[in-house]
């Protein structure tokens, strides 16, 4: 090349790069998206990626975000969901459009019953093309669709709109009661360019997502009225209790009081479940013979028996006392005599003030009459817990794992399944707040490897998921995730080959097993293995034991295949009541 245009090329590339330099730098959706939850102190994101959200997990992974990546997004969405109840900050799930929406939909829904502040991110097809039924891509009116199934739902369709529309997500989430947030993302929008600096200043921080909501003073003062009047009160403590991270704050408010509490089943440690005043163990007891009730982020839903009926005693005998941060709540079953309307520490912490001077005792015939309870409970189960019996038995395997988390508080439980689950809410004792998940106020199933993620990843303590054969079924595949990312999760598996029983048979004779009935001595074991994790297959309670601590002292992903009786479960576990049988007898 002469040396004249050389001359020439060299100028025309400093022209080429003085204009550049001059250009301003530019930013798309994607990346606004991925700044935007970054701004608002989002650093997990879990999901599945696919079409058209692929290159947003990988650039947020890129950015800093810890993105797990999930076989299914149901079980996605379940992980996000109880992060949000183990942070307080909403819990990010990531999907693709239309089927992997509608999968993810059934965790929002669940998320927004049991008050957990979660995102559902969901790309989408695009609006002209939706509107128009035209036959897009997994077309689909995904917003439509989820409206009626969580608490806030929108739809950004501009690259300037990210950052209102995130903001809008979280504190919709975090505000007042939690609970799902549907965030829908078409597809274009992700690949919309605009300036870097416009962008930047289109984000928003979100200031106080939660901001307190301070109780009325003569709310206050009538509650504590009731309260002081009572022969026989108790405090049943909700999740809500420990959703609100107000732990010391409620434990004073039992020890000021003296009053006798019931945790319900994720509200367990709170207080240690050996705590004096527990009354846990005296649960039917207590619930029909006390007089004033005070409910603490617990809501009389079918869990409690609705507030009425047998298991409360007469008509009547009982006056209710609510915290809920919710006003529409109060009377949603029975009347509420003193509802206290806002958040659980503001509340808790004004009934405090104002039994500030001393505050009385309840009647020792109370206190005396639920410890004799508790002592027979506790003394008639503690011969079951020690049953040797091969194959074991439900009771004999719980008390295995009773020991274990006594010996190991800072782990964390996740718990499904029927018999399994309603067995081990009574026989786990908890000694820390927060560290019981399960299946909540839908007692749905499929929760348990997306809560064992998650609270794996949240937390970083070793967790223990005590699954039923049946629960466990509902997300297995999931052990590849747990595999993959190395987590600290020991799964046991109490398998006595099917729901319920795996005793049933086929009524006509036909060769198809009962539908109650699984594969028989099936190994769940050996799924863990294909994958790299460890497998253990135990019959014994000693087995169970070692295999367990192993499992939790060396952090490795484990499974045990716990094998139980067969015959050893009961329908529908504690809960058959609402399994109804017919009675008809066809000729």
């Amino acid at each position: 090349m002469p040396a004249h245009a050389q001359v020439i090329d060299m100028h025309t590339a400093d022209v080429n790069m003085a204009e550049a330099d001059t250009q301003p730098a530019l930013t798309d959706g994607f990346h606004l998206v991925i700044d935007a939850l970054k701004l608002n102190d989002i650093n997990t994101i879990y999901g599945v990626p696919g079409i058209p959200i692929t290159d947003l997990g990988r650039l947020a992974q890129a950015e800093g975000i810890r993105v797990i990546s999930f076989r299914h997004e149901q079980h996605a969405g379940n992980a996000a969901a109880i992060a949000g109840f183990l942070t307080k900050k909403p819990g990010i799930c990531l999907t693709v459009s239309a089927p992997g929406f509608l999968n993810g939909l059934t965790a929002l829904a669940n998320a927004t019953t049991n008050c957990f502040p979660m995102i559902l991110i969901s790309g989408s097809s695009e609006r002209e093309i939706v509107d128009l039924q035209q036959g897009d891509y997994e077309e689909m009116d995904q917003l439509a669709i989820a409206k009626p199934l969580c608490k806030a739902a929108f739809r950004v369709l501009h690259a300037a709109d990210i950052g209102i529309g995130v903001a809008r997500a979280i504190r919709a989430a975090c505000s007042g009661r939690p609970g799902g947030v549907y965030l829908d993302l078409p597809a274009k929008l992700f690949a919309q360019v605009m300036d870097a600096e416009a962008g930047a200043k289109s984000l928003v921080k979100v200031i106080d997502p939660a901001p307190a909501q301070i109780p009325a003073p003569e709310a206050i003062a009538r509650a504590l009225a009731v309260l002081k009047t009572a022969e026989r009160p108790l405090i049943i403590l909700g999740k809500g209790a420990a959703y609100a991270q107000a732990d010391e704050a409620v434990r004073a408010l039992v020890e000021t009081s003296g009053i006798p509490y019931v945790p319900m089943s994720m509200a367990k440690g709170l207080l240690p479940d050996t705590h004096p005043l527990s009354a846990g163990a005296a649960r039917s007891t207590v619930l029909k013979e006390a007089d004033v009730v005070l409910l603490v982020g617990a809501r009389l839903n079918w869990l409690l028996s609705h507030g009425k009926g047998k298991t409360w005693g007469a008509p009547g005998s009982k006056k209710f006392i609510q915290i809920d941060i919710e006003p529409r709540e109060m009377d949603s079953n029975v009347e509420i005599v003193a509802p206290v309307v806002g958040d659980i520490g503001s509340c808790v912490a004004a009934l405090l003030d104002g039994m500030k001077g001393g505050w009385p005792a309840p009647p020792a015939a109370w206190t005396e009459t639920i410890k004799a309870k508790k002592d027979a409970n506790i003394a008639k189960m503690g011969q079951r817990l020690l049953k040797n019996s091969i194959p074991m038995d439900f009771h004999g395997a719980l008390g295995v794992l009773r020991t274990i988390i006594k010996e190991r508080p800072d782990a964390i439980l996740v718990n499904e399944g029927a018999n399994t689950l309603d067995l081990a809410r009574g026989v786990i004792d908890m000694y820390q707040p927060r560290k019981r998940l399960d299946v909540g106020t839908w007692g749905i199933m499929g929760i348990g490897m997306g809560f064992a993620v998650a609270a794996a990843v949240e937390t970083g303590k070793p967790v223990l998921a005590v699954e039923g054969d049946s629960a466990f079924g509902f997300s297995g595949m999931e052990v590849e995730t747990i595999c993959r990312y190395d987590l600290p999760v020991c799964i046991v598996v109490f398998n006595n080959n099917g729901i319920y029983r795996g005793t049933d048979v086929n009524p006509s004779g036909a060769a198809d097993v009962a539908p109650t009935v699984f594969v028989k001595d099936a190994r769940y074991d050996k799924m863990m293995e294909a994958f790299g994790g460890v497998g253990v297959n135990v019959t014994t309670p000693d087995a169970l034991r070692e295999a367990v601590n192993a499992a939790m002292d060396s952090g490795r992903p484990t499974l045990i295949n716990a094998v139980i009786d067969p015959s050893a479960g009961t329908e529908s576990g504690n809960i058959g009541s609402l399994n109804p049988q017919s009675t008809v007898k066809r000729k």
